[in-house]
């Protein structure tokens, strides 16, 4: 299991923490590619497919190709803490993956994007990346996160039993990383997508946490 010096400190954690100019430079040069007369969409394959947590006008299933999910970055903050982080999901390269383009508003704001900034882009744990998302026959570009392997938070390959302890005692500020897996589970299974490491992953996390359960209560 990847943990680099200083993973367990908060000061760590706080001094890779992205200034509000820096986020903002960021996502000023994102939008720099984007023709101001097209539409801006939104690719979500984990949390952002069921809180995108901005004002859309259509959603459709599509699927990006050269890049896979997985549970590879560390929540210290968010669904953990530096002392007991929890896995959210990234994009690596390699494979394809399904999930959910999000067509917003014509009036969306820098100013409610930068929430969206705030949101993913705060510990640089991701790297912003227009992709080709293929939905039906339409062919539509995207913006997404792919994961920043540079980042401390990049936990690596992780073995499944690695990944089902993280998930399963992990708690941030937002709820619990098997909380997360869980409602990601279900979104796309709501969307007719099926993810079977992510079906497989939820089924194990289940199955351990009932084990936890079964043995802390009280023996008649």
């Amino acid at each position: 299991m990847r943990s680099p010096p200083g993973f367990h400190d908060p000061a760590v954690l706080e001094a890779e923490r992205l200034s509000a100019e820096a986020l903002g430079r960021s996502l000023d040069a994102v939008l720099a590619n984007l023709d101001p007369r097209d539409p801006l969409w939104i690719f979500g394959y984990g949390s952002l497919m069921w809180n995108p947590g901005l004002s859309f006008v259509a959603k459709r299933v599509g699927t990006i190709f050269g890049f896979h999910r997985n549970f590879c970055l560390w929540s210290r903050i968010n669904r953990g803490t530096p002392e007991r982080p929890g896995l959210v999901l990234t994009l690596e390269r390699g494979g394809s993956c399904r999930g959910l383009a999000f067509r917003l508003a014509g009036s969306t704001s820098r100013e409610e994007l930068l929430s969206l900034w705030r949101r993913e882009m705060s510990l640089g744990s991701y790297q912003p990346r227009w992709i080709d998302c293929h939905a039906g026959a339409d062919r539509i570009p995207v913006l997404t996160f792919i994961v920043n392997r540079a980042s401390s938070g990049y936990a690596g390959k992780l073995s499944v039993e690695a990944m089902v302890q993280a998930i399963a005692t992990a708690r941030g500020k937002f709820g619990s990383s098997a909380e997360y897996l869980f409602q990601t589970q279900a979104t796309l299974e709501s969307h007719g997508i099926l993810d079977a490491r992510v079906k497989r992953l939820a089924e194990r996390v289940k199955t351990h946490l009932a084990k936890v359960a079964a043995a802390d209560r009280p023996q008649p």
